[in-house]
């Protein structure tokens, strides 16, 4: 069984121009332990399906399962991290934010803190345990929501564009990190990105989607080893495949992706 099942998803909303379809029956399976991007152009539902998927939304068809079941609502078997900086509490220091969703669950404090540590250790920032947000740069501030989401244990991760809003530089180094992480827990994790560069660095499958209305236009596999390397040819053959099927490149001038060794 698959650990997530996407089955025949929509998603319909009342504008005052009327009825838009944000979603329209996407349908995929993901196994536990994938890490799963989902691109495409703006407007193509990314964000809407993973927020259906988190069950911040009702789909108004079809349906999603997690091991089996239903999902009906948010659960602490996914853990978010959204783009905005603004997810972290201000008044908190990392490590209180980190621990924010186990005082939730009623863990005792030292219980909490022991957790929190160690998540913190994972991202590399627990030298900053007793920052708070505003002493912390962009990248730390995401480093600690990946803590955070991971703190709880949950065995998904979803993850809305966290690194669009960091400079180049930065941006690297989080994808080398979040690379790390993922290889040290082994969550199942979606990822929203318009960055096909980032999707490849990351993946072992890409979800391309098609917009107005969003629908799953293709699946494209990546079987590179790990670490990859973005400078070499089989990297490169495979973003311009992702940029072929997201109609910024002619089929003419995309070689086919040559497999890793």
């Amino acid at each position: 069984m698959p650990h997530i099942e996407v089955r025949d998803v929509s998603l319909a909303y009342d504008t005052p121009a009327g009825r838009v379809v944000g979603v329209e029956r996407a349908s995929f399976d993901i196994e536990q332990s994938q890490f799963l991007c989902l691109v495409g152009p703006s407007g193509c539902g990314k964000t809407t399906l993973l927020n259906i998927i988190a069950g911040f939304l009702t789909p108004t068809g079809g349906e999603i399962r997690i091991d089996g079941k239903p999902v009906t609502g948010h659960g602490q078997d996914r853990g978010v991290v959204f783009q905005d900086f603004a997810q972290l509490f201000p008044w908190r220091t990392a490590l209180g934010n980190v621990a924010f969703g186990l005082e939730m669950k009623g863990i005792s404090k030292a219980e909490r803190d022991e957790i929190a540590l160690k998540q913190l250790k994972l991202v590399k920032l627990e030298k900053f345990a007793q920052s708070y947000p505003h002493h912390l740069s962009g990248g730390m501030q995401q480093r600690v929501a990946i803590a955070r989401a991971l703190a709880y244990n949950p065995a998904v991760l979803l993850m809305d564009e966290p690194f669009a809003a960091l400079d180049a530089l930065t941006r690297d180094a989080m994808q080398q990190l979040l690379a790390e992480v993922w290889r040290e827990t082994r969550k199942t994790v979606i990822y929203v990105t318009h960055n096909v560069a980032e999707a490849v660095y990351l993946a072992d499958r890409v979800i391309v989607m098609s917009p107005h209305p969003g629908t799953v236009k293709t699946e494209v596999a990546i079987p590179l080893k790990r670490p990859r390397d973005p400078l070499s040819v089989e990297f490169l053959d495979y973003q311009k495949l992702l940029l072929r099927h997201l109609g910024q490149e002619t089929p003419q001038e995309t070689p086919q992706p040559t497999p890793a060794a």
